[in-house]
């Protein structure tokens, strides 16, 4: 990794002469802690040469540490290596260990790994003090320690210990820097006093060890918003993604505006981020979609996405996510939350910082994302079914009507309906709650279930539905209702051989079970009959944790049906 360029000791010599003298274990805590015990400060001859003779051996060991600390945490590393506090505090202090760039950059970065983010106790609390002042030492010893006697003479007339004096040396650096910067954001023009994009990336370098350090956190933001006018990224990868890492870790805390200034600089990061988000909701046992909610606003990414290229780029990642876990209903699910949360965060927006509707949809039928941009909560319930009916007339005109030459063409417009799945879910409601003219509604939901029409397919899920429809509804407002009554469209879920008319019909009948006058008698049964004789297991899960989600948000529902859907959530996640 690299660092700043500065004067460098040279040992090269001394180590070609006594190499054959050098042979130790690796990665023996013991045997260099006893080596830093007897070279003390270095102040005889005898143990400089043999700081220098061991030197590039040492070196080797620090990087090994580093390796095996960096993947870590701070408590582990110490009960798993006890000795390594002493180690590395002895080795800080010893001039010609720490007079080389290279083993005095390894030590910052060992003392950063064992740096404690969040202390848990006085222990913790006195370490990490322990630590910064190390840091302040390493940071300020290679100017310092050549004139140590006039320095600590000078030290103690300013009336400060050593420590003391470093800690507010390296406060001073920072605060110095961040002006430095700051100052050169409004002087562009002022070619004299333009700080050159080599001291800017050297600025980057040097934060490397350091940037889970509170003390360091103006100069990461002050770095990551500032441009300089140059064409090219002038910041170093190395600290972007370092920055990145930590923050996804939760190690820093930073303004919103630095974290967006970095996913808009730097696509590795904001790539990182996106799949970082998604592999952490996977992972999670989706039963509650305000949990997930709120770990999606907590990321920031909804929040960025209000930038169209960082929208764009995210929505990328989801499509492809998308592709490689073959429509996996967690994902699509988790993707319509984020759309959810992006939109609110737009309405929310001051509009006269707003960019235009096609920034972010700039390849798609604007009359289409206008609709779907709607969100349910604005318009009356009555009005719900009507603007159905125009999403799913304006789709079928774009599908049907236009020239989709590819299947990539027609995947676009598809992703666009399902990341607004909301109102196909309200589609399905609505079929259900009122008599309906059903031809709209099930033509749209067949084109999310189905939307390739070759040997016509979608035409013949549409052809399923409308009878399983048919059949629901003679049974709609039948008091009492048992299993038997659904055999046949539950036959048809078991039976067929198309995924996506299985999924239509099996997403009508857990409806049904909801709003029909006899369904939640027989919820359990059919719920535990499908999720046990099909593998629509998830996708069923997916239904009962999206319908309670909405019931929450858009209300209307009896307290019957939100006890229900509890009741069916715990038992699959027992089941689990």
């Amino acid at each position: 990794m690299a660092w700043l360029e500065g004067p460098r000791m040279r040992f090269e010599g001394v180590h070609r002469g006594m190499a054959q003298d050098t042979t130790v274990p690796k990665l023996n805590f013991r045997f260099w802690l006893d080596k830093a015990i007897e070279w003390g400060q270095a102040t005889t001859s005898e143990s400089q040469k043999d700081v220098c003779l061991h030197l590039p051996q040492l070196l080797e060991f620090l990087h090994q540490t580093y390796e095996m600390l960096k993947r870590m945490n701070s408590i582990v590393a110490i009960q798993q290596f006890p000795l390594i506090g002493q180690l590395l505090g002895r080795l800080c202090w010893n001039p010609f260990v720490i007079g080389y760039d290279e083993s005095q950059k390894t030590l910052m970065w060992c003392l950063c790994c064992l740096y404690s983010s969040e202390p848990q106790n006085p222990v913790e609390l006195k370490a990490n003090s322990w630590i910064r002042s190390l840091l302040c030492h390493l940071l300020s010893s290679s100017k310092w320690e050549r004139i140590e006697a006039e320095t600590s003479t000078f030290i103690s007339a300013l009336g400060y210990t050593s420590a003391d004096y470093y800690g507010h040396l390296v406060e001073n650096i920072i605060s110095s820097l961040v002006t430095e910067l700051r100052g050169n954001q409004f002087n562009e023009l002022n070619i004299q006093g333009k700080i050159s994009v080599s001291r800017v990336n050297a600025m980057s370098l040097f934060c490397l060890p350091f940037v889970t350090l509170p003390d360091l956190t103006p100069l990461l933001e002050t770095l990551l918003v500032y441009h300089g006018g140059a064409s090219k990224e002038i910041l170093s990868s190395e600290f972007l993604e370092a920055v990145n890492d930590a923050f996804l870790k939760k190690k820093i805390s930073l303004s919103e505006s630095a974290i967006f200034s970095l996913w808009h600089r730097h696509l590795p990061s904001l790539e990182t981020a996106t799949l970082s988000l998604l592999d952490q909701l996977v992972s999670l046992q989706i039963n509650n979609l305000e949990k997930v909610a709120c770990v999606i606003k907590d990321s920031l990414l909804p929040q960025a996405a209000s930038h169209p290229a960082i929208f764009r780029i995210v929505n990328e990642i989801f499509k492809s996510a998308l592709l490689e876990t073959d429509g996996a209903p967690e994902v699509m699910t988790i993707i319509q939350i984020f759309i959810q949360l992006f939109i609110q965060l737009q309405q929310n927006e001051n509009k006269q910082h707003k960019f235009p509707l096609k920034a972010y949809f700039p390849h798609h039928h604007q009359p289409l994302v206008i609709a779907l941009l709607r969100r349910p909560f604005e318009l009356p319930s009555t009005q719900w079914l009507q603007h159905l009916k125009h999403i799913s007339d304006t789709l079928k005109s774009i599908v049907e009507d236009t020239d989709i030459s590819s299947f990539a063409d027609l995947y676009e417009i598809w992703f666009l309906v399902a990341c607004f799945g909301e109102w196909l879910d309200i589609a399905v409601d609505q079929l259900m709650k009122a008599p309906v003219a059903p031809d709209a509604l099930l033509w749209l939901l067949s084109f999310y279930y189905c939307p390739q029409n070759e040997s016509q397919q979608r035409t013949q899920t549409m052809v399923e539905s409308q009878a399983v429809y048919s059949h629901l509804m003679m049974l709609y407002n039948h008091p009492v209702l048992s299993f038997g009554d659904l055999q046949a469209p539950v036959n048809n879920v078991a039976d067929t051989e198309q995924c996506h008319t299985q999924c239509l019909i099996t997403h009508l009948l857990t409806n049904f079970l909801f709003f029909s006058s006899g369904g939640h008698m027989i919820a359990q049964e059919f719920i535990s009959y499908i999720t046990e004789t099909t593998d629509m297991r998830k996708e069923v899960c997916s239904l009962l944790v999206r319908t309670a989600y909405r019931i929450k948000h858009n209300g209307g529902e009896n307290q019957r049906t939100v006890k229900l859907l509890n009741e069916l959530l715990q038992k699959l996640a027992v089941e689990v």
